[in-house]
């Protein structure tokens, strides 16, 4: 008997109709973006379905493939970002929901994980024009979660990304590579805003005086939702 998750038979063959990785990131792109609302969201992809509208760590909840992995992406002085990550062969690829441009669909052409990962880089960056991407977790199966029913959940499912935030991350960049990080080139900042919702930042912003990233175990509101 096929496992349905707790969907019911429409939510099925609506999700069956994705059936490659492509057209799951062209329905991401065709989603309306969730922005932070009170009280703040973690859908479920039955809610995703029902709202139609979804952000980076309901997107990717949603775009899971089988096996459903996702990873996190780490930054400083920026919300973190999320990715259902596939393989074709031996490469890597990736799905993803982001207000940046350049932060979503990649083709499964990447030998390693973090090959994938670093792809994201240059593309990686906040309103003020710092690059931020800095570590990895390796991919989360959320298999682990399905005794939670969290594909077909009536409520958020915070406990997701909350298992994010304590997981182990693997370092991208030495200190030395850090400070002499260049800020980002302006054309690529201005393509990476393509698309994006008219109250978004359009230009670099002025630098201010921020806090540095949380220490893992502060789950921080911000971080938890990844809105990316």
């Amino acid at each position: 008997m096929q496992n349905t998750w707790g969907l019911s038979r429409s939510e099925i063959r609506e999700l069956s109709r994705l059936g490659t990785p492509e057209r799951v990131q062209r329905f991401l792109d065709e989603l309306p973006y969730n922005y932070d609302t009170d009280p703040h969201t973690c859908f479920s992809p039955r809610l995703v379905l029902r709202h139609g509208r979804a952000h980076c760590m309901e997107g990717a909840l949603l775009a899971a493939g089988r096996p459903p992995l996702i990873v996190d992406l780490a930054a400083v002085r920026d919300d973190d970002h999320v990715l259902a990550v596939f393989r074709e062969g031996r490469a890597w690829g990736a799905v993803a929901k982001s207000n940046y441009s350049g932060l979503r669909f990649r083709d499964p052409v990447y030998r390693t994980l973090r090959e994938l990962v670093m792809s994201y880089f240059a593309h990686y960056y906040n309103p003020e024009g710092e690059k931020t991407l800095r570590s990895y977790s390796r991919p989360v199966n959320l298999a682990r979660f399905d005794s939670l029913g969290w594909m077909a959940s009536e409520e958020d499912v915070w406990y997701i990304p909350e298992h994010l935030v304590h997981i182990p991350h693997i370092r991208l960049l030495t200190p030395a590579q850090i400070r002499c990080l260049t800020p980002m080139d302006s054309l690529l900042y201005r393509a990476g805003m393509v698309g994006r919702s008219l109250h978004a930042v359009s230009s670099p912003a002025r630098r201010p005086k921020v806090a540095q990233r949380l220490r893992r175990g502060q789950l921080a509101p911000s971080r938890l939702e990844a809105l990316r």
